[in-house]
């Protein structure tokens, strides 16, 4: 195999240009191979190999230095900077990052899984080097989706008049996620159509020189190309047409599913079994069905996204069947938020369904835009909690993020039934701003409807009274305090209190003061952070009586793929543990 002389990028250059593309195509083999194994970016990643041979053909990282935009697209260039082993060896699979990690090469400059911030970063490095009279070279990768985004838009014009050296690798596969949205795209489909040539050119306009590669999965022609704007002294646009997924049928003609997938997704399809699989019920389905419920009665109901529609469930014939009443904005959450609260202003009834980790990227527009005008409009927010996510996909920070804006009304369901209402509630009130933790984790439904009168605010229900111990779990948390309850009763006799807050923003005053009476003790579980969260919102509360708090939940930390178990020991968060902690202060009290 010629993968095995390549142990560092400078061995390319040794390569016949036959012997790399029998590189790409021994590459492609073992990707396809290890990431049916374990999941991963398959579109991206396939789509981008023969580009980054030539990238490390012609450049010399770590002098020079590669920005990966999302860096979901980085695989080849994983294995072409010493870390080949990963993706060959299958008992090391699952000790390698999907996206660049500084502590894993120095070939990776940033940790980075948020998209449109690659311009940025490049800008910055060519900034640094300026400033110190160094000589090397500055490429950015980014991908036709992230120009949505709107830093990359202003890392653009910025990087234009930079004055010197910086190459921007403009990976032209007609695809976000799914497909593109927004006015730049026809612009890009106009240079593709004049192979480049075309007056009406967006990137010339700012002010780059401008190149075009119609065969981005050609590897003499973009070396050819690399070779050309090396050592520029011109802020430069590098356009490559390149083709999703390239390599693997299946992925070319399933591109939006092939972005990423589950394991044994490639295995699944070109073999496919003759049973089909039962689609078992989940909020995501849940959500869905209540979207299209409402467009058959309501033409200002809109279900938003911001570039990710499959991951909340919108897929290709849910947006069909919604019509106009699906929007993608493209990936650009700020402007997403920012719209939706110029919809509702407008009278329509928008919901904004986003990622907790995505959702971060919006903070001001959901504090100035949203919050501050008190726009009835509504944010969805998906895989809220802890996880065994990569550094750059956890979603344990929307509760301090949200909860504590004024006016924003965030709400944590714990069941079908109470999610189901507040959609309900949330479509129909026109006085706050809302969000609603979806529920990430097993489908629970109870199958007794819930009444409350969600225009009530910060209203907690008590839905098992008892005394000494309260618990307080919060949304996907409020099964483990049930758990914690019954356990409870069993180990020391005592029957607690359960309590279901729904409302993350605010404190039930009556009710906690009430407690004060027959209890010793309140605790508080929640799937987040603790620091802002709202377990210190109760501690706050009761900060100047002798009510004791204990308060559960996640450390402050950037977790890395640490499996959910294994956090849930760190953070105390087994019923066993928590039953050992309430059992230390009830013994000190």
């Amino acid at each position: 195999m010629i993968l095995e002389k390549i142990n560092n990028p400078s061995d390319l250059k040794k390569l016949t240009l036959a012997e790399r593309n029998q590189l790409a195509d021994e590459m492609r083999e073992i990707l396809v191979h290890k990431i049916d194994i374990t999941g991963g970016h398959v579109g991206p990643n396939l789509g981008f190999l023969e580009a980054t041979i030539a990238l490390h053909t012609v450049f010399n990282s770590p002098q020079d230095k590669i920005v990966f935009d999302v860096s979901h697209q980085c695989y080849a260039h994983k294995m072409l900077t010493g870390r080949k082993k990963y993706f060959t060896d299958e008992s090391l699979y699952e000790e390698i990052s999907g996206f660049t990690a500084p502590k894993e090469s120095v070939h990776d400059l940033f940790q980075i899984g948020h998209t449109s911030t690659g311009v940025s970063l490049a800008t910055g490095l060519a900034k640094a080097r300026d400033l110190q009279h160094q000589k090397f070279n500055v490429i950015a990768v980014v991908g036709d989706g992230s120009l949505t985004g709107g830093e990359a838009l202003e890392g653009l014009d910025n990087a234009s008049v930079l004055g010197s050296n910086i190459i921007i690798i403009v990976n032209d596969n007609e695809m976000s996620i799914a497909e593109n949205h927004g006015g730049l795209y026809q612009n890009l489909r106009l240079l593709r159509e004049t192979n480049g040539t075309a007056e009406n050119n967006f990137f010339k306009a700012m002010g780059f020189e401008y190149h075009y590669v119609a065969n981005g999965n050609n590897i003499a022609d973009l070396t050819e190309m690399f070779e050309k704007v090396k050592d520029t002294n011109v802020p430069t646009i590098v356009h490559i047409h390149t083709l999703k997924g390239h390599g693997l049928k299946v992925a070319e003609e399933n591109k939006e599913l092939f972005h990423w997938i589950m394991p044994g997704t490639v295995t699944q399809m070109q073999h496919p079994s003759s049973t089909p699989a039962v689609q078992s019920p989940d909020y995501t389905s849940l959500t869905v069905d209540w979207f299209l419920q409402q467009k058959k009665t309501d033409s200002t109901v809109i279900a938003v996204t911001a570039g990710t529609p499959g991951a909340t469930g919108f897929f290709p014939d849910f947006r069909k069947e919604m019509g106009a009443q699906f929007l993608d904005v493209g990936i650009c959450e700020q402007h997403a938020v920012a719209t939706v609260s110029g919809m509702a202003k407008g009278g329509a009834k928008p919901m904004f369904a986003v990622l907790s980790t995505f959702i971060q990227r919006s903070y001001d527009q959901l504090a100035q835009d949203l919050a501050l005008n008190n726009s009835p409009a509504t944010i969805l927010v998906y895989w809220g909690g802890l996880s065994g996510m990569d550094a750059t996909h956890v979603g344990a920070f929307d509760i301090p993020l949200i909860a504590n804006i004024p006016n924003m009304i965030y709400l944590a369901p714990t069941n079908a039934e109470e999610y189901r209402a507040m959609l309900d509630w949330s479509a129909k009130q026109t006085q706050h701003s809302v969000a609603i933790r979806v529920p990430f984790g097993p489908f629970i439904t109870t199958g007794i409807p819930d009444t409350t009168d969600y225009g009530i605010l910060n209203r907690y229900q008590v839905v098992e009274e008892g005394s000494k111990v309260a618990l307080i779990g919060v949304g996907n948390f409020f099964e483990r305090a049930r758990e914690v309850k019954q356990l409870l009763k069993e180990k020391a006799g005592i029957s607690a209190t359960l309590i279901n807050p729904k409302f993350l923003t605010g404190v039930d005053a009556d009710l906690l003061n009430s407690l004060k009476k027959t209890h010793q003790l309140v605790v508080t579980l929640e799937d987040g952070v603790l620091d802002g969260g709202f377990g210190e919102k109760i501690a706050r509360f009761y900060g100047a009586s002798d009510m004791k708090v204990l308060c559960f939940g996640g450390q402050k930390e950037f977790t890395d793929r640490v499996p959910l178990d294994e956090l849930f020991i760190r953070y105390h968060l087994t019923p066993e543990l928590i039953i050992k902690d309430i059992q230390t202060v009830l013994k000190g009290a």
